[in-house]
């Protein structure tokens, strides 16, 4: 075998290519330049395909890259071996060097083909600009989902500040405004001079009680920590019912429109936070009117499709809208950013709380809905407020609401709270109303006064926000002690306890601190009347 490789090496038989070309200098030299510079041209390839691959292990198909290189290389070989063959007729050789590159070449080939459609499937650069640019788009939509759920988390945590606080402000409120009410009744021996000047002083305290009463709502509303006793509204009645209100409160320089929908749907709301809700907005846009321009309410029917529901806070669905808009100075981006923001105000240092639109934020989203600010500079504002639509049958609430007057009566009532003031003023009340009192600082204190004198009592009143065992859980265990017991919460922050989803449970009766001698004795007898 090796002979006859030697053999097919052997060149002493042929005549070098140069003689073919009769030595002529132009031609040789034609022939070794182009041949030269193929060469190293295919040479300088495979040099540039070893470095991109070894520098980008990443690219796919790479093993193509090599096989491809080995091509080149062979081709390059073929071009040296023709310029050789110029002077030596090493044919053999040269047809082996050919032959080596018909089979890098083929396999090459071969390989290629199956590999085409793969190929084709590597993105453009126009595919690879869109895929950029919707990257891009999405991160910006996650740095605004992240945004949101910051700013959520800041909200819920102010919540959660604004709840206690109330808690604690209101059983305040509660000693104050229930001490002040005894104050004044107990004036009756006096002068008539200085029983008068008693009775103004005490009016002006009970009415800063009752302003921070306000003040203490708002907050919880904000918070979304009222509890909400929701009715089926008619909303074209109730703003019918608070026109003659919106007139006292506004200039006579501001014109009030109300557009009502035709066949407007109804909605489950409570209706006094619904009240409260609309109020504030008409004050927000008086005091952005400076007393003078118009002021439009208008109410339709509405359906959030899916794609406005992406962009919102909001279920799709359908929606009673109500729009309220001014034709004030408008206002810029920075302050519609942070108008629901509680304590933010525009307004001069203690000429607002800047509780108003943040009170309505937390009744609307507790309620389920959606508040939007629509506003430019110049051109006045429109806040639109969505509201879930109810099937229900409206309720009658314009005579039964604020109508709580007190009786007297001789059942007996178990008391329980943790405020030792707050529980002698409920005692106090109470007994001067002439009903039989029994006291307790908590639930296993009066778990163990019952227990040592398991005397029947008529009725339970209890706070719910107390060390230990809370107010419903008493109110579950004495009601197994005495089936048919009726249960009246009072509470400044009720949390979970009574309330889910931001409405009482069925069935429950509460009273909000701080309570009145009034709205408690009226209470109490409507429950103890109940059959």
């Amino acid at each position: 075998m090796w002979a006859s490789l030697q053999h097919f090496l052997d060149s002493s038989m042929f005549a070098p290519h140069g003689i073919c070309l009769l030595w002529d200098p132009g031609l040789i030299w034609l022939h070794v330049g182009a041949d030269a510079l193929i060469a190293l041209a295919y040479f300088s390839i495979p040099i540039a395909l070893t470095i991109f691959v070894s520098k980008r292990r990443d690219v796919e198909f790479g093993w193509v890259f090599w096989a491809f290189a080995l091509f080149i290389m062979a081709c390059g070989l073929t071009h040296v071996m023709s310029i050789y063959t110029l002077w030596v007729p090493a044919y053999g050789l040269e047809g082996l060097v050919k032959a080596m590159t018909a089979v890098a070449s083929v396999v090459t080939a071969a390989m290629l083909w199956p590999l085409l459609p793969k190929l084709l499937a590597i993105p453009s650069p126009a595919q690879l600009r869109e895929t950029e640019a919707a990257l891009i788009e999405e991160s910006r939509h996650r740095r605004e989902a992240e945004d949101l759920l910051r700013h959520t988390q800041k909200m819920d945590a102010i919540g959660h500040l604004t709840g206690g606080v109330a808690h604690d402000f209101n059983n305040l409120l509660t000693i104050i405004s229930g001490n002040l009410e005894i104050a004044e009744q107990s004036v009756t021996n006096w002068t008539e001079a200085s029983r008068e000047r008693l009775k103004r002083v005490i009016a002006n305290a009970a009415s800063g009680a009752q302003r921070a009463v306000v003040l203490t709502q708002r907050l919880l509303a904000f918070a979304r920590r009222q509890p909400l006793d929701p009715k089926i509204v008619n909303v074209n009645g109730l703003l019918q019912g608070m026109s003659e209100f919106f007139q006292r409160t506004l200039s006579e320089n501001i014109h009030v429109e109300i557009v009502g929908g035709a066949g407007l749907w109804q909605v489950e709301v409570d209706p006094s936070q619904m009240e409260a809700a609309i109020l504030n907005l008409v004050v927000n846009a008086r005091d952005a009117m400076q007393s003078h321009g118009k002021l439009t309410i208008e109410t339709s029917n509405a359906f959030i499709d899916e794609s406005y529901a992406q962009q919102s806070d909001i279920d799709v669905g359908q929606y009673v809208l109500i729009s309220v808009t001014d034709d004030g100075p408008g206002m810029p981006k920075d302050v519609q950013e942070r108008a629901f923001d509680p304590f933010f105000t525009t307004k001069e240092p203690g000429q607002g709380t800047g509780l108003g639109l943040s009170q309505v934020y937390g009744f609307v989203k507790q309620s389920g809905g959606h508040v939007k600010i629509y506003s430019e500079v110049g051109e006045g504002s429109t806040i639109k407020v969505y509201l879930p639509r109810s099937t229900g049958q409206a309720d009658d609430i314009a005579n039964d609401r604020h109508q709580i007057v007190g009786s007297k009566g001789d059942e007996t009532i178990m008391v329980v709270e943790d405020d030792p003031d707050v529980r002698s003023y409920l005692v106090e009340t109470l007994e001067g109303l002439n009903y039989q009192v029994r006291a307790a600082s908590n639930a296993d204190a009066a778990l163990r006064d019952f227990a040592e004198d398991p005397e029947p009592f008529d009725l339970l009143l209890t706070d719910i926000v107390m060390p230990g065992i809370n107010g419903r859980l008493l109110a579950d265990e004495m009601t197994k002690l005495l089936p048919g017991l009726k249960v009246l919460f009072i509470t400044g922050y009720s949390r979970n306890a009574i309330v889910h989803q931001g409405r009482l449970d069925s069935g429950v009766s509460l009273l909000q601190k701080p309570v009145t001698q009034a709205a408690l004795g009226g209470k109490i007898r409507e429950m103890l009347d109940r059959p």
